[in-house]
């Protein structure tokens, strides 16, 4: 194994675009969002289209739909779909939001059915409220499952740092919309109490989950309000049917071109 530095006349034969995209895809993708705000248009397309899906993905979910659309314009359906499903699901939902309906039922086709479903669901609400605002995915047990169970699950890398600071108790089935929910453990409870202590003796009940038409407004003020950076989402029967995270909030409170001004600065 040498440095990549060692290697550059290996790379001879390469484009300058492939080399300008491998740079882009190495960096964290807040940096690659404000590499590509730098690049005229039409650079930024052909760069776009010259990553690897999931770093697409990755770019796409740091900026604004606006930008989303016109970076994505050029690529092929089936091409814009394997990208979908690289998504989280709200960020996918937010992007097809901006579509035609024709265009949008296209995609969701082309897409992969388990990653579409979540994905049409979220479309369902209206993008201030707090199902427009959800994530469908959260981390969810059953009463029955351990401390040492839900901690297996929080530690996950991959998992973003404000769905790994709470699980949802719920009964099955455990994807949403779930079963009967019950209430929400934090992580600090997790780690103050016994690894073999079954999640329905940690539930914390003291609040309550917010119903999927409240407004993005209410939904900032119980996060505020209970201090907290995640929120349940529950439907009419009581199923949790997602969570609100505070990035999502944020980014829906602030103004609009508040990733720009902050790549300006």
């Amino acid at each position: 194994m040498i440095d990549w530095s060692e290697a550059g006349e290996l790379f001879a034969d390469e484009r300058p675009i492939d080399r300008q995209a491998a740079a882009l895809g190495g960096l964290h993708p807040a940096e690659m969002a404000a590499a590509i705000r730098r690049l005229p248009l039409s650079r930024r397309r052909v760069l776009a289209a010259a990553l690897e899906d999931d770093r697409l993905a990755d770019l796409l979910e740091e900026l604004s739909e606006e930008e989303q659309v016109r970076i994505v314009e050029g690529l092929d359906p089936e091409r814009l779909a394997r990208v979908l499903d690289e998504m989280e699901a709200d960020d996918a939902a937010d992007l097809l939001g901006e579509f035609p309906a024709s265009q949008r039922a296209a995609l969701l086709g082309a897409m992969d059915p388990d990653e579409a479903e979540p994905v049409r669901r979220l479309l369902v609400y209206q993008p201030d409220t707090a199902g427009g605002l959800m994530t469908p995915e959260p981390v969810i047990l059953d009463p029955h499952a351990t401390v040492a169970e839900a901690l297996a699950r929080v530690r996950d890398p991959d998992l973003p740092v404000p769905l790994a600071s709470q699980v949802f108790v719920c009964q099955p089935p455990l994807e949403t919309p779930t079963g009967r929910y019950q209430g929400v453990v934090g992580i600090q409870r997790l780690l103050r109490e016994a690894p073999s202590k079954h999640l329905g003796r940690c539930v914390d009940k003291e609040w309550e989950p917010i119903a999927a038409e409240a407004s993005d407004r209410e939904v900032a003020e119980r996060l505020a309000a209970y201090d907290v950076v995640a929120l349940p989402v529950t439907d009419a029967a009581n199923r949790l049917v997602g969570v609100v995270t505070i990035d999502d909030v944020l980014d829906r409170m602030l103004p609009a071109d508040w990733r720009m001004a902050r790549a300006s600065r």
